[in-house]
Parts: C-alpha cells; sequence; structure tokens
C-alpha cells in the first residue's frame, strides 16, 4: 500500500541507459549499432553529446512532468572487488573503481563524475590530453542537473589487488563459474559496487540492471528449471543485503530480465528471463526462478540465505 501511494505521488525516470555500452561497443569497438569504430577523439565527443543530452532530459522532465519526478540516469557499474580484506587492496579496489587509465569507453569516472560532482575525472583529463572534445561554456552546469538517484547496471565485477606499480587484476582461476555470456559470476560485485559509488556521489543507489544468460528450455515436464539463475540471484541479493546493512541506502533493484528478449547484436540467443518465451508461438512458461522470486517479494528477502558472503572470491 506505502509503495503504491509513493507512485500515485512521484514519477520515477531515467535519462540515458548504458553509455558505455552504446558509445563504447556502438561508435568505438564496432560491435552494437550502429557498428562505428571511430577515432577516440569522435568516441570522446559523442559521449560529450550524450552527457548534454542527458542534462537536457532532465530539465525537460522536471519541466513537464505533471507530479513530483525523481530522475536519475544507469551508466554501467564497473566493479571492482578487493581481492582481499586488506586494506591495501580495499584501497586498490577503490582507486581502480573510478581510474581512467586507457583509451576505453568502459570506465566510471568518466560518465557519472560529470553528472554527480559537476567535473571531468582529472586523471581522464591528462590521459586523453588533446582529444578531450572542447568543453563549452555551460556544458558542464547543463550536464550536471540535480538528480535524486544513481543508477546502475552491475552484472559482473573484476578482482583487485594492490600491486608494486598501483593496483592490479586478479588472474581468473581456472574453471572459474561463468554465464552462458561467459561473464563471470562475482556476487561481491553486488557489495563493493553500490558500496563505491554511494562513498563517491552520495546518492541513494539504484541497481538498474542485474541478471545472467542462461541455456534454458522447457524440460519434461514442460516447466523451465533454471536452479542456476536462482543461485546466482540469491548470492548477488545476499550481497546487496549485505551492503544494504552496513549503511548504503539501496533504494531499488530490478532483475534483467522479466522475460526472455531480444538482446543487442546478439538477438534471441541468449536468455536473460524470468519467464521462458518460445519466440515461434510465443507461449511463454515462468520458470523455476520467477516462482522463487515471487516468494523472496512476498516475504521481504526473510527467506534468503543467511550467510553473510555469497559470493566465490579467487
Amino acid at each position: 500500500m506505502v509503495a503504491r501511494k509513493l507512485s500515485d505521488r512521484v514519477r520515477n525516470w531515467m535519462t540515458l541507459n548504458e553509455p558505455q555500452v552504446f558509445i563504447g561497443a556502438g561508435h568505438h569497438e564496432g560491435r552494437h549499432a550502429p557498428g562505428d569504430r571511430l577515432r577516440f577523439a569522435e568516441v570522446l565527443l559523442a559521449g560529450h553529446h550524450a552527457l548534454l543530452a542527458h542534462g537536457r532530459s532532465v530539465q525537460a522532465i522536471r519541466a513537464a512532468s505533471a507530479k513530483p519526478a525523481r530522475i536519475g540516469f544507469a551508466p554501467v557499474g564497473l566493479s571492482k572487488i578487493p581481492a582481499t580484506d586488506s586494506p591495501a587492496d580495499l584501497a586498490a579496489a577503490r582507486t581502480a573503481a573510478f581510474a581512467v587509465n586507457s583509451e576505453t569507453a568502459w570506465t566510471n569516472s568518466w560518465w557519472m563524475d560529470p553528472v554527480f560532482l559537476g567535473h571531468y575525472p582529472e586523471e581522464g583529463l591528462r590521459f586523453f590530453g588533446s582529444q578531450v572534445p572542447r568543453i563549452a561554456a555551460g556544458d558542464l552546469e547543463l550536464i550536471n542537473q540535480p538528480v535524486d538517484f544513481c543508477g546502475v547496471n552491475i552484472y559482473q565485477g573484476q578482482y583487485v589487488r594492490a600491486g608494486e606499480a598501483g593496483p592490479e587484476p586478479v588472474p581468473t582461476p581456472v574453471g572459474y563459474p561463468i554465464t552462458a555470456f561467459e561473464w563471470l559470476v562475482t556476487p561481491d560485485a553486488m557489495y563493493w559496487g553500490p558500496r563505491f559509488f554511494w562513498e563517491r556521489y552520495k546518492k541513494p543507489i539504484v541497481i538498474t540492471e542485474n541478471g545472467l544468460s542462461s541455456r534454458d528450455w522447457p524440460s519434461l515436464d514442460g516447466q523451465v528449471h533454471d536452479a542456476e539463475r536462482i543461485d546466482f540471484m540469491e548470492r548477488h541479493l545476499v550481497e546487496l543485503r549485505r551492503a544494504l546493512a552496513d549503511g548504503v541506502p539501496i533504494e531499488a533493484y530490478f532483475h534483467w530480465s522479466f522475460i526472455d528478449n531480444f538482446e543487442w547484436a546478439h538477438g534471441y540467443k541468449h536468455r536473460f528471463g524470468l519467464i521462458f518465451c518460445d519466440y515461434p508461438s510465443q507461449k511463454r512458461i515462468l520458470k523455476d526462478s520467477a516462482h522463487w522470486y515471487k516468494r523472496v517479494i512476498a516475504e521481504n528477502g526473510a527467506t534468503l540465505s543467511p550467510a553473510e558472503r555469497g559470493g566465490y572470491g579467487v
């Protein structure tokens, strides 16, 4: 009832989803539409225009909304996980989470600092140098429109340790768990990502996407038994609960996705849904994970594992 009353009074909006993907994969790497491989200076220019569009969108939503609007955006949350609990590894992971030290769109701070802090990260400005686009008067003020939450899409993370020359990635052990997309299964990312983003940006965290691609098909009994998805979700929700218990203001969690769907350049190959879709017939089947998640929601997480750590570690 409380949620229904809040939804009647407030409209929640997101302006952009995954700029690292549509700029990086679409305009730099050529993996996604429109399939461009631009010079990196042009990639940065396209990214700057995307952030300007975010600012204009915030202004337009606030001006046109008949009800109070809560607005954010949803970049990919590139989580860095300390390899151990040592202060050195913790500092290394925090530094790595916001580093800009290669010609790639796959960073956090280059997209999030302008929105939440009103400036591009100094490390990025130094590293990209003359490739940084001209920033006109008023651009950063436009990008830095007041927003209400920090949305992040978190699917996996990278373990980091302190090295002699600074933070360094930890090699992935042989046989480490992966999804059908061959993404690492790193539930700890759901703790450290929100924690680091909250520490830096001081905005409530919304997990705007989290889930996995799995090789799902109906069994002989007509049901879809996706035990891997249930295990994945429980491990990640346990880590999110740990972040909440440690003071990170988690406002919402959205699982990707409620139904199998068209997945970027991969088409219908990957199945992320809680509901199985037979594409030729359009028949829908609730997977075991859908029934499980219904119980988790109804009981407000009371049935989740009591374990304090849901990750595998390295």
